[in-house]
Parts: structure tokens; sequence; C-alpha cells
């Protein structure tokens, strides 16, 4: 009997103590893994902070007191009241996007770092919103939430936490404010449609006015054009009257210098003189005539001395 648990005693004991450092083993070889770091305390102290890959502990020596995540986290900053620098009380909200950056800080620094980085922003928005007006806080978003980010990174720094950004989702205020805004924005948008619709009949006009202008400038050149044509055409015509007149007077005086010409001279001449003194005799009762003005043939022959002239001068 004492052989056989002798027996069974040495074959337990073997793997009760392959057991048991498989436990030590296992226990001992920690894996990390990518982005996390894990917090080490040796009876109750830090040991050390443990990062991604194989690591090694001292079982029921160290233990494993907290795993922080290294990765980007988003946290919803919950809707509260703020008021702005002309005491308009507004509803706002944001997203939080922060991450550790020690671990240790993170652990031993303060208590719960995600609920306590997000009281911090909703206390500096509260602060950053009061420090602006209301149209502001719509036109300068993006540096309001610079300023939130700065004001926080500032603030949890002994925490080890790094605000990457902060965006504010919404921005409600009063519902008064909301109806005279909507006003305003009317109003602008009438303004806008005024103005352009002045723009349009301005340049309408400008356009008319343009056309009646070169209008006018059309006509004043089509009659200067026209002017200038009828005068051309006078003149073309005075000329070509007096070229008519100086190739008859020309012909007139090669025939007055024949026998014949002298003949139908004296004829011409004596028929306008009797024709003349007959226009007075009917204009006037009294007729003065000159010595021999009677005699035809002595009107005849001064016609025919000025015609000797004007032969002598030619």
């Amino acid at each position: 009997m004492e052989s056989i648990l002798y027996l069974l005693f040495s074959n337990i004991v073997p793997v009760v103590a392959l057991i048991f450092i498989i436990i030590i083993l296992k226990s001992s070889i920690k894996f990390v893994p990518q982005n996390q770091a894990w917090i080490v305390e040796r009876f109750g102290k830090f040991q050390s902070t443990k990062v991604a890959g194989l690591n090694f502990i001292i079982p029921f020596v160290d233990r494993i007191a907290a795993v922080r995540s290294l990765k980007e986290q988003a946290q919803d900053v919950p809707s509260q009241s703020a008021i702005t620098k002309d005491n308009i009380s507004l509803v706002v909200d944001g997203v939080l996007y922060f991450r550790v950056l020690d671990a240790y800080k993170a652990t031993y620094g303060v208590d719960d770092y995600t609920f306590a980085v997000t009281q911090l922003a909703q206390t500096t928005m509260r602060s950053e919103l009061g420090k602006m007006e209301l149209d502001k806080t719509f036109e300068e978003r993006d540096v309001l939430n610079t300023n939130i980010v700065a004001a926080i990174n500032q603030a949890s720094e002994p925490w080890g936490i790094q605000v990457l950004r902060y965006e504010i989702k919404d921005i409600v205020p009063p519902q008064s404010i909301m109806d005279s805004m909507e006003a305003q924005m009317k109003a602008e948008r009438v303004k806008r449609a005024q103005i352009l619709e002045s723009e349009g009949d301005r340049q309408a006009a400008i356009n008319v006015a343009e056309g009646q202008k070169q209008a006018q400038v059309l006509a004043a050149e089509a009659d200067k054009a026209e002017q200038i044509l009828k005068a051309e055409g006078e003149a073309q015509a005075i000329l070509a009257v007096a070229e008519a007149k100086a190739k008859a007077l020309n012909i007139v005086g090669l025939a007055a210098d024949t026998e014949e010409g002298q003949k139908a001279i004296q004829l011409e001449l004596a028929g306008k003189a009797i024709e003349a003194k007959q226009a007075i005799a009917k204009e006037s009762s009294v007729v003065l005539l000159p010595e021999n003005g009677y005699d035809a043939s002595s009107l005849v022959a001064q016609g025919m001395s000025i015609i000797n002239k004007l032969s002598t001068k030619g």
C-alpha cells in the first residue's frame, strides 16, 4: 500500500509542479496590444508602465492596475447654457477629440480623465462664449474652437491628456433672437434684390443712352455725308452750267466774227431795243429818248461798237 502511494505521489508531484510552472509563466508573461499602455503596481505601489509588445511581471507580486488606450477618443460634450458678451443666452453642445499622452498621469493625476476633460470643456466653452458677442459666435466659430482647445490643453497637462480639437455641433439662440435674425436675413435678401434690380435699371438706362448717342452720331454723320454730296453735286452743276455758257459764248463769238454773224447781231440788237422801248412805254406815259434814239441804225451801230471792243480785248 505504501509503495502504491509512493508511486502515485511521485507521479503527481511532477505534474503539479509542471502545472504550477505553467501558471506562473502565464501570469508573468504579458502581451500588451498596440496603442495601449498598462500600469503595473507592486504591493500597491506604481512599479512601471508596460508598452506594446512582450512584457514580464512577477506573479502574485505585481498586478495590472490600469489599462489605458493611447488612441484618439471622441467624447460628446452635453448641451449647456452660456451667456454671450451682449447678454444673450445660448444652448451649445460639441464634440471633444483627445488622447492619452502619459498613462501614469492619466491614472494617478485624476480619478476619471474622460469625465474631467468633458467638464473642463464645458466650463472653458462657457468662459470663451462670455468673451464674444452673439454675431461673432456664428462668424468666428473656428476661432472659438481654437481658443477652447488651447485653454483645455493648458489645464489638462497634469492629467497627461492632449486635446486635439474641439468642434461645436450646434448653437441655439432664444426663439426671439432667431425671429430677429430671420427678419434681418429677409431684409438683407430684399436689399440685395433691390440693389440688383437698380443695377439692372441703371445698366439698361446706360445701354439706351449709348444707343441713342450712337444713333445721333450716325444720323449726324449721314447728314454730313448728305450735305457733302449735295454740295459736290451743286458745285458740279455750277461748273457744268459755266462750261456750257462758256462754250455758248465761244460759239457766239466765233459766229459774230463773220459777216452773217454781224447781220444777225444787228438784227438781234434792233429787236431788243424795240422790245425795251415798248416795255418802257407800257410802264410810263412819258418816255425820254436820246438824240437819234429812235433811229434803229444808231442802236445797231452802238451795239457793233461794243462787240468790236470786246473782240479787240480778246
